[in-house]
């Protein structure tokens, strides 16, 4: 019976996606659930696993190919079988000596094998050599004494062609030589394509802002301290950074509803709800997965939901319903060491706040000068909608909500 291996349904917002290359050959035995192909679309990468055990038949839809939802792509033959591996020899049918002419058989001498060995070895035929044997049978001493008699041909020197460097070989079949320097092509990944597309429609069609601050993490790195051992004992899993963030923001975003919304054609769209997008980074490029309600989660959940994300991220299994939507966004370039950057919005969201590295400065405070480790928060957003002095309170509100985590659990 022949299956059809069909391209899987695509979310709305996805009009195609990309083929990877194949895993198998027309040909070759697949198995139920093995992974044939991954599909690449703007969002994520996508598996395509075999529906059952059989012969991959046909290849419908090549490597780098773009194909739509549910186009067919290959078939499987589940009652075919491999052919022979290569390099099998087929059994060959020896010749049939019955009818062989019986002359030909008496007159060519008897030869023993070494006989044999030596006149092939030599390119020798048994009528050149005149035997002494019995019957004029030809022995080994004849061939030898034979070889002895014909003149040796003056030996030549044999001159090898000079060994000539082959060029080290660099990807795509290219080669260069020592000394030359080596540039690549590499064709830029449909997630990339995207990422970058959308980040210069951000740019060209938001009027883009973005005003600065700084919060002293000395509050929170303390109370993280104190119960981080118990918080994990109890949620089973660590308490981060990014939970306090997340209850922060949504804070401000409830006293800045602006902030939270979205232009809509010629309206501004105010969201009632927290779908918060966190960025993170995936082999394949930057992805924002949605932490959904996050308004009605605890922290303990928040900080559950990041980690299932960054895993998935990381082995490219996040789902398109995981990457779609999003109010606000929060992007933590200090992970990475970053000290102060100028995030770029997340379409069509109309601000992203932007988390930086936490390090020790002197600060002054009641006339003294102390050290404090203090993190530089940055907020971009589109200045079409939210004026600056509602983007300046929104950051000064998470700054509050950070140097006193109390007010989180007051909600003041």
């Amino acid at each position: 019976m022949l299956v059809e291996i069909k391209v899987p349904v695509l979310a709305e917002s996805v009009a195609d996606a990309t083929l990877g290359d194949w895993l198998k050959k027309p040909g070759e035995a697949v198995s139920r659930g093995e992974n044939l192909i991954e599909i690449e679309t703007d969002k994520v990468v996508l598996e395509v696993s075999a529906p059952n055990d059989g012969i991959l038949k046909e290849i419908k839809k090549n490597n780098a190919e773009t194909v739509l939802s549910e186009e067919v792509i290959a078939v499987i033959d589940t009652e075919g079988s491999p052919p022979p591996a290569a390099g099998a020899q087929p059994i060959r049918k020896l010749p049939d000596t019955s009818d062989t002419d019986e002359a030909s058989v008496t007159d060519e001498p008897q030869l023993s094998p070494a006989v044999r060995k030596l006149l092939e070895e030599n390119n020798l035929q048994s009528s050149q050599i005149k035997g002494s044997g019995k019957n004029g049978r030809i022995t080994k001493s004849d061939v030898q004494d034979y070889l002895k008699s014909q003149p040796q041909p003056s030996a030549v020197p044999q001159t090898e062609p000079l060994a000539v460097e082959k060029p080290a070989p660099v990807r795509n079949n290219e080669f260069v030589t020592p000394g030359d320097r080596i540039e690549e092509r590499v064709p830029m990944t449909r997630l990339r394509k995207r990422v970058a597309e959308r980040l210069l429609d951000a740019q060209h069609q938001n009027a883009i802002l973005t005003t600065f601050n700084e919060v002293n993490m000395a509050p929170v790195m303390e109370l993280r301290k104190r119960y981080r051992d118990k918080f994990e004992e109890v949620h089973s899993v660590r308490l981060g950074f990014m939970s306090f963030f997340v209850m922060a923001t949504i804070e401000a975003l409830k006293r800045f509803p602006v902030v939270n919304a979205s232009i809509d054609g010629d309206d501004i769209l105010y969201h009632g709800y927290f779908d918060i997008g966190i960025a993170v980074s995936s082999p394949r490029g930057l992805v924002v997965p949605i932490v959904r309600d996050a308004d009605q989660m605890t922290m303990a959940e928040i900080e559950k939901q990041i980690n299932e994300y960054g895993t998935k991220a990381k082995e490219g299994s996040l789902s398109m319903e995981e990457l779609t939507g999003g109010t606000f966004t929060l992007t933590n370039g200090g992970v990475f060491g970053s000290l102060m950057s100028t995030p770029i919005l997340n379409p069509p969201q109309s601000a992203i706040l932007g988390m930086h590295k936490i390090q020790e400065r002197p600060m002054a405070e009641n006339g003294e000068v102390v050290i404090r480790p203090m993190m530089y928060l940055a907020l971009s957003y589109d200045h079409r909608i939210i004026d600056g002095r509602e983007a300046v309170q929104f950051l000064v509100a998470i700054k509050e909500q950070l140097e006193d985590p109390s007010r989180l659990l007051l909600h003041i």
